[in-house]
């Protein structure tokens, strides 16, 4: 047999996840928390709100499994200074030597010791050396395959950064890892801030408040364990973080094995670290880390509420108190503190004592076949590997996970190489069961296992890792294993069996932890007993579900006389069982359960099974169940598993009838049922295709209200993983506005921009909108509402929203709704916010007045450093609304870029007010548009004066329509002599220039200095005269213009000189326009 495997304690997941090239890590939360060391009893956080957060009984939660009496020698940690019998525990032995990673006798020994025997030293610095070397020793190899006996591998040699991005904590996940997994190759990397793993506990440059907390989530086997254990590698070898004295490695399951020990935090880390007795670690001088893997493997409480408050390291208590007050800070609020977990247990921290939350990403695509073109030396076979998973999607998405291209290049190397071809596995199932079965034939190699049956340690494991799955855990112990018929004095004997299955971890007190190499393989496993017990003992695992513990569905297996069942009933009984789940945690194994039952898979089982039953008729029952399952469902997130289901049954009819529309882009004008909808969700979020904008207008065409909102909420997982979402001129009603809010709270949207322009929401569905705008999960970065009829009712949930959720909003586009100057104050007040990140405010004809500016000033005064872009045309604000704007952009402060003031009634006396702001504040403002006012030649004086300031960097002015003549230009020339080397682009338009302007601007054209890109002059009366000019001054000066516009002038045959020039690659004329 295959399956069971030794480790060595101290980090939990498979080493087969991390021998792999390079992955990142997303951060998804920064929360600060301040490291204040308070000494009163009544309240437990130190500065931080009480949150209660309880360990549920639910799979959600539970994480290991609960027989603690296989714990066979608990240890007293004694109060005070008297330290523990640590020879009672374990055995004395000389100090550690060099690993050399070709002994495997050697190597072996090392690592069944978990902790050396260190002879105390009382010199600080020796000691601090000690512990370096010790834990380099512990954490410097990794294992190909699982085992302490397979070959180790140097891990600096095999390593590739890892890498962690800026975001918000996120919530508990309710979904499959498998689909979180499949959401994050949808997501874009440029969202992502890259930040070294040896930089985790380092502020950004722009972080003003130091890291104390980090909380590392991902999916099992995607490298959140290596990427610590590469840290503590680094550090102790003296590469990296030296800033750190001491750091304290804690894995969660071997602390499990002490949860009910009452000790205190000096005693406890002198048991675990032996080197330190003699070292006074809580003096000030230590900067000291505390690094705890594996949050969702924990049986500890945890209970941050309730647990009482403790800030004396040398005072006793249970290991769940001193773990609370750790993390909160009343214990140490100077350490730092690293904890890895899975996303289902990552809410059990709450989010005020966490700085900095982060998330492994497993492989990118090129990662993925950088790992086979070096695991497999033939790089023709490795070729044909990467082929063949790329042509299953399913298989592609799985090769994320670096423990499943492992799997997969042990399958394929063997099967490509064999002269007598198998079918090559092009599903879940199939990949899995051939590992299974090639693990199985490692059983054969071995003299001194042949009294193991193959059929019987499957059976075994197979039943253990069902029973655990039910209950939600990862790990359990040797009283789990004696309930499924697994002798605990055979573990060692499997364990040298099967390498790669099984792992079997001593913990610090050498009670035994076991876990599957993978939560995956735990699943196959689970889905083949449940299968084999059907098969062979015609057993429905599902009719035995003891009603004293329905929540966790343990399951007994004994029947004397079990009734006649049909395979079919299973099935349907296991879709139901998985479509109950909260979390999605039956997801994969139902996915495998339904693949076992392919004739394909019954030929490799065969051995296994002791009679070979006809399966077509109660597939087809099976996937005619799930179909029915599909037009029922109200979560589209579990239609697309059951989709999945059905691929893996070889049904493929649903979706191929939805699969030419789908490429074809004609679903606007398609009649689907519910089903085939959920068929488009499932084709659209498995494609390559990254979803980056998404059209609503695509799929509704011309229907009705109530028929738009429907496609709306069947498609809406299509809508959270796409980025850019247009629903413009599509009409929805309120329902569709709170489907859209549901879809900005979800933690795993991809969402950032959204526009629903000229939908007609009104302020009940701006309302609805808010809802979802204000929850902290949202990520939107853009939305467009012109045209919506909001008023300052719609504008009072905006701003709410962004006063509870002020972080993320950058671009607000308001244009056209009469919000008035009330609805103007109570946008002011959210901008007034410091949190508030808003860059881009468009509010064009909102029928803003005076009081609106004053408003907005009052907002740009208060929090100046955001704003870039303001634009306010064709508001009447007048010269009294303008000069109560230029008195806020006079704030030296005021970072504001681009200032949009088309048609607003400005005159000299509000121009005044804004070259002054500008003369005084010159070094900001890139973007001027005073277009549609009645500026004159004195309003183009007043300009330049600021133009021909050096500091001046305006690279935009546009002047449209503003009675400008000769004289005007005369002005600007005269500025751009001074200052030329900013302005890029200028519009002239429509203005009286005639021919003695455009020569005055020809003269400036010519200076070498002179950056200008586009000139715009149309409709300015320039004849063959000016045209001529210009054409003498881009002959003279050709390296710089780039778009030239002089339409609606009576130009004649000068055009034709200009047009030379566009023509000659010489010149950098792109567009010219003379029509």
């Amino acid at each position: 047999m295959c399956l069971i495997m030794n480790v060595p304690s101290g980090f939990s997941e498979s080493s087969a996840e991390l021998n792999l090239s390079a992955m990142s890590i997303q951060n998804q939360g920064a929360h600060s928390m301040d490291e204040t060391k308070s000494t009163t009893d009544n309240d437990f956080y130190p500065r931080c709100s009480s949150v209660q957060q309880e360990r549920s009984d639910s799979p959600d939660f539970s994480c290991g499994s609960m027989s603690v009496q296989s714990i066979e020698q608990p240890v007293n940690i004694k109060n005070g200074d008297t330290q523990p019998d640590l020879m009672s525990i374990h055995p004395p032995r000389s100090d550690l030597t060099e690993p050399v990673c070709n002994k495997d006798d050697e190597f072996m020994n090392q690592l069944q010791s978990t902790y050396s025997d260190f002879s105390y030293k009382s010199n600080s610095a020796e000691v601090l050396k000690a512990l370096k070397s010790n834990l380099r020793k512990k954490f410097q190899c990794l294992y190909e395959g699982t085992s302490k006996q397979g070959n180790p591998t140097l891990l600096n040699e095999i390593y590739t950064d890892l890498y962690i991005t800026e975001g918000e904590n996120g919530e508990i996940s309710n979904e499959h890892e498998m689909r979180q997994i499949e959401t994050q190759l949808k997501r874009a990397a440029t969202e992502d801030t890259l930040i070294k793993c040896n930089d985790i506990l380092r502020a950004l440059p722009e972080q003003d408040k130091p890291i104390r907390t980090v909380l590392t989530k991902g999916v099992a086997g995607i490298g959140k364990t290596v990427s610590l254990q590469k840290f503590i590698l680094d550090w102790a070898e003296g590469k990296e973080n030296q800033d750190i004295h001491l750091i304290f490695p804690l894995p969660f399951r071997e602390l499990n094995l002490i949860q009910d020990q009452k000790c205190s935090l000096l005693d406890l880390l002198q048991c675990f670290f032996t080197e330190i007795k003699e070292l006074d670690i809580f003096s000030s001088e230590y900067k000291v880390s505390f690094f705890f893997d594996g949050l969702d493997e924990c049986r500890l409480p945890l209970n941050f509420h309730r647990n009482v408050r403790l800030c004396d390291v040398r005072e006793s208590a249970s290991v769940d108190v001193l773990l609370t007050n750790l993390i909160v800070g009343n214990l140490l609020p100077s350490a730092l503190i690293w904890i890895t977990s899975r996303p289902a247990a990552a809410g059990l921290i709450p989010s005020e004592c966490v700085h900095r939350v982060t998330e492994v990403r497993g492989f990118s695509d090129p990662q993925k076949e950088e790992y086979f073109r070096k695991r497999i030396s033939d790089q023709s076979l490795a070729n044909r590997i990467i082929s063949h998973l790329k042509s299953s999607r399913s298989l592609y998405i799985m090769c994320h996970i670096p423990v499943f291209c492992w799997i997969s290049a042990t399958v394929l190397e063997k099967m490509l190489r064999e002269t007598e071809r198998e079918e090559i596995p092009k599903t879940l199932t199939q990949m899995y069961t051939h590992f299974l079965i090639i693990q199985t034939n490692i059983k054969h190699e071995k003299d001194y296992e042949k009294t193991v049956k193959d059929d019987d340690m499957i059976l075994k494991l197979g039943k253990i890792a069902f029973q655990q799955l039910v209950k939600g855990n990862l790990i359990f112990y040797e009283q789990d294993l004696r309930e499924c018929g697994i002798d605990v004095t055979e573990a060692s004997v499997y364990s040298g069996l099967c390498t790669q299955i099984f792992k079997e971890e001593f913990g610090l007190f050498q009670g035994k932890v076991y876990c599957f190499v993978h939560l995956s393989i735990q699943e196959h496993l689970a889905a083949l007993y449940v299968h084999l017990s059907f098969t062979n003992n015609n057993l429905n695992v599902f009719d035995d579900i003891p009603k004293q513990r329905p929540r966790f569905k343990v399951l007994n297996l004994i029947q004397n006389n079990p009734p006649k069942n049909v395979l079919s009933e299973l099935h349907q009984r296991a879709v139901d069982e998985a479509l109950q789940s909260k979390n999605g945690h039956l997801d994969l194994f139902l996915r495998f359960l339904l693949g076992l039952s392919v004739e394909s898979n019954y030929v490799l089982l065969q051995s296994l099974m002791k009679q070979t039953l006809s399966s077509s008729t109660s597939n087809n029952k099976t996937a005619e169940y799930i179909k029915k399952k599909i037009s029922t469902s109200h979560s589209p997130e579990k239609s697309i598993n059951l989709f999945h289901c059905l691929n893996e049954l070889g049904d493929h009819s649903l979706v191929e009838k939805v699969q030419d529309y789908v490429k074809s882009g004609t679903l606007s004008d398609a009649k689907f049922s519910s089903s085939q909808w959920s068929a488009v969700v499932f084709l659209l979020l498995t494609s390559e295709t990254k979803l980056d904008e998404f059209y609503l207008k695509k799929f509704v065409g011309r229907r009705s209200k109530s028929e738009n909102v429907k496609v709306l909420q069947k498609l809406l997982p299509v809508v959270k993983e796409s980025r850019s979402v247009q629903l413009c001129d599509c009409d929805i009603p309120d329902e569709g506005c709170a489907a859209l809010a549901s879809a900005l709270r979800s933690d795993s949207s991809q969402l950032r921009e959204l526009n629903l322009s000229d939908i007609k929401l009104g302020d009940s569905g701006v309302k609805q909108l808010s809802a979802g705008l204000e929850n902290l999960h949202c990520k939107l970065e853009i939305l467009w509402l012109r045209n919506c009829g909001v008023t300052d009712k719609g504008c009072a949930a905006l701003a709410s929203a962004l006063s509870l959720n002020p972080s993320h909003l950058r671009k607000l586009d308001l244009s056209l709704n009469e919000l008035g100057n009330s609805g103007v104050n109570l946008l002011s007040a959210g901008l007034e916010n410091p949190q508030c990140k808003l860059q881009t405010l468009i509010l064009r004809d909102c029928g803003i007045a005076k009081q609106g500016c004053e408003f907005l000033a009052s907002a740009l005064k208060s929090n100046p450093s955001h704003l870039r872009d303001l634009y306010l045309s064709d508001n009447k604000l007048g010269n009294s609304g303008v000069e109560q704007l230029s008195a806020a952009l006079k704030n030296p402060h005021c970072k504001l870029q681009k200032l949009k003031l088309t048609n607003c009634g400005v005159r000299n006396k509000g121009l005044a007010a804004l070259t002054s702001a500008l003369a005084s504040n010159p070094s900001h403002l890139r973007n001027l548009n005073l277009s549609e006012n009645k500026l004159q030649n004195s309003g183009v004086e007043l300009l330049s004066d600021v133009l021909e300031n050096p500091h001046c960097k305006l690279e935009i002015l546009w002047l449209r329509r503003c009675n400008v003549t000769d004289a005007g230009c005369d002005d600007l020339a005269s500025a751009l002599f001074s200052n030329p080397s900013h302005l890029r682009q200028l519009n002239l338009s429509w203005n009286k220039l005639g021919n003695a302007g455009v020569k005055l601007l020809s003269d400036v054209l010519k200076n070498p200095q002179c950056k200008l890109e586009s000139l715009r002059l149309i409709n300015c009366g320039v004849t063959d005269e000016g045209c001529v000019a210009l054409t003498s001054a881009l002959g003279s000066n050709p390296s710089h213009l780039r778009e030239l516009d002089l339409s609606d002038n009576k130009l004649g045959d000068s055009v034709k000189l200009l047009s030379a020039l566009k023509d000659d690659p010489y010149y950098k004329l792109d567009r010219l326009n003379c029509c």
